[in-house]
């Protein structure tokens, strides 16, 4: 099983937020995660847009878990430094 970091969609019709979560690399973008690590609201303010637990994203790179693009972004925002 290969792990990724990658967003799950929740909210209404042009209203969305996102979870930030740990899935299997082959799980559907809303299908089951392994754990939740924090959540992006693009539409809040910006200082409340993006929240996530710093140490528990470092925890699973350092496992191996590979970071989707977007959370890429995300994590380069809040300057978290990702491989």
């Amino acid at each position: 099983m290969s792990a990724t970091i990658r967003l799950k969609r929740f909210g209404t019709k042009k209203r969305p937020y996102y979870r930030i979560v740990v899935m299997d690399k082959q799980a559907p973008r809303d299908g089951k995660t392994i754990e939740e690590i924090g959540y992006y609201h693009p539409i809040e303010a910006e200082e409340k847009q993006i929240v996530f637990d710093e140490a528990k994203a470092k925890a699973w790179i350092s496992k191996g878990a590979i970071v989707s693009d977007t959370v890429r972004r995300i994590f380069n925002k809040k300057n978290v430094t990702v491989k």
